[in-house]
């Protein structure tokens, strides 16, 4: 398919969200935080957050893949596709409820273990950075000395990511090769012979595609988020500034009610509606009702 978005985060969660597909996800992750074989990660288990609804601003906040890894370490990895200002906060936010939630009330704090976060950005976003990967730890401002290795963020840009020799290529270059979409079939049956995760990922694509029920969840994913990005810039180009703060959330919140009109008739279901309108369960069955 041509244009396949490998970032569509339905696409994302049953490439590396399932566990019967773990061995990619752990090829991913090992890749990504520069695992050799003695240290590697070896197993994983998903933990589901879609049903856990967390209040921020009074919008729903949710994960994209969230696991534990062998060693108790705990992970997030968060899809970005439209630039987003507010990446390092909103990580920030997803790591302390990550690390918080290890400790049920009156456990130890010994108990906790590192968490990591992984945001994986379409866009550029770290403008005083050149890398495409870049690591965030808590540092002394004067030393440098880490405090603790209990946080580590991760920001990978996805439009930064160049490919310099396929012959040399590492398991984490590999997999931004793969997810940027800058390569062809041919490039990555190249680049799947350093790294064979990345042979059994495309053909998981190629039977994606094939499965009639999941394409067109894929299509439909695709064409309500431009109609809601699209409904967003409409008003940009009409000329409503920062300002107008009343009058612009007003507009946005009628344009969030057409946008969600629009993804029933597309028979959307009701919970991704409320994730890219930041409309509520019960305004949305409103909605279905009239």
């Amino acid at each position: 398919m041509e244009n396949f978005n490998r970032l569509n985060d339905l696409y994302f969660k049953k490439l590396l969200g399932d566990k019967k597909r773990k061995n990619l996800t752990l090829s991913f992750l090992n890749g990504i935080l520069n695992k050799d074989d003695k240290n590697c990660f070896t197993d994983i288990t998903f933990l589901d957050k879609d049903n856990e609804p967390l209040t921020l601003d009074g919008k729903l906040s949710k994960l994209d893949i969230r696991a534990d890894l062998n060693d108790g370490t705990q992970v997030d990895i968060e899809v970005q596709v439209c630039p987003f200002k507010l990446m390092a906060e909103r990580s920030l936010y997803y790591w302390s409820k990550m690390y918080s939630e290890q400790l049920e009330k009156g456990a130890e704090y010994k108990k906790l273990k590192k968490a990591i976060a992984i945001n994986l950005l379409a866009f550029d976003y770290l403008e005083d950075e050149q890398d495409w990967h870049n690591i965030y730890n808590l540092l002394n401002v004067k030393s440098h000395n880490k405090l603790t290795d209990h946080i580590e963020i991760h920001f990978l840009e996805l439009p930064k990511f160049t490919l310099k020799d396929m012959r040399k290529i590492r398991a984490s270059e590999a997999w931004i090769a793969y997810f940027s979409g800058k390569y062809s079939k041919e490039e990555l049956e190249e680049i799947a012979m350093t790294t064979p995760a990345i042979k059994e990922a495309v053909e998981f694509e190629d039977t994606f595609l094939q499965n009639k029920i999941e394409r067109r969840a894929y299509e439909q994913r695709e064409k309500a988020i431009r109609d809601y990005y699209s409904y967003m810039n409409s008003y940009k180009e009409e000329g409503l500034q920062e300002g107008l703060q009343q009058g612009l959330q007003q507009g946005l919140y009628q344009q969030a009610i057409q946008t969600a009109k629009n993804m029933l008739k597309d028979k959307v279901d009701i919970k991704l509606i409320s994730k890219y309108t930041n409309l509520s369960i019960e305004e949305i069955n409103k909605i279905k009702v009239e």
